[in-house]
């Protein structure tokens, strides 16, 4: 009975100190786990955006590719960097994508960027959340990709401006 007792306590507070974020397990009856929360969103996969259905990092936010970029080289550095941030190197790659089209490249500054079929990624810092695509297009060099590896082109009805920032993006 006292056990019974304190798995009774026991399972209270560990359901008070819950709500940081971390993911849910549930066990069914049939001893199946089902997660939700963080870690079923882990890695690169495939979320629904304005651009449509296109590839997304951890987070749900939109990855795109510069098409400047050659030779699975990235030349988005500096100020671009910080306006296109890189996709790290060790992001994790979803299990309902084809892992072999994914790679990466060593940025000038040593670190490992992700790319796809030779392409680096990048987020777009005005993302705001999981759907937002207001880089699709950006610049006529900038875009999404969908869940082959391709790039997915501009709608005619893209409302993003060419800006000049003097580093090609």
């Amino acid at each position: 009975m006292k056990l019974r007792i304190l798995l009774v306590v026991l399972g209270l507070l560990l359901a008070a100190c819950g709500g940081d974020g971390a993911a849910d397990t549930t066990t069914t009856p049939g001893d199946e786990t089902t997660t939700t929360g963080a870690a079923a969103m882990t890695g690169v996969r495939v979320g629904d955006t304005e651009a449509g259905s296109v590839l997304v990092g951890p987070d749900g936010l939109t990855l795109y590719v510069f098409t400047s970029d050659t030779d699975g080289e990235s030349t988005c550095n500096d100020a671009c960097a910080d306006l296109w941030p890189p996709v790290p190197g060790d992001t994790d790659i979803g299990s309902e994508l084809d892992a072999s089209i994914f790679g990466t490249t060593t940025r000038d500054d040593g670190s490992e960027q992700l790319t796809v079929n030779d392409m680096p990624l990048y987020w777009y810092e005005p993302d705001e959340g999981p759907g937002d695509a207001k880089g699709q297009g950006f610049n006529g060099v900038w875009f999404t990709v969908d869940p082959e590896g391709d790039i997915v082109e501009a709608s005619a009805d893209s409302d993003n401006t060419v800006v000049d920032y003097g580093y090609g993006g």
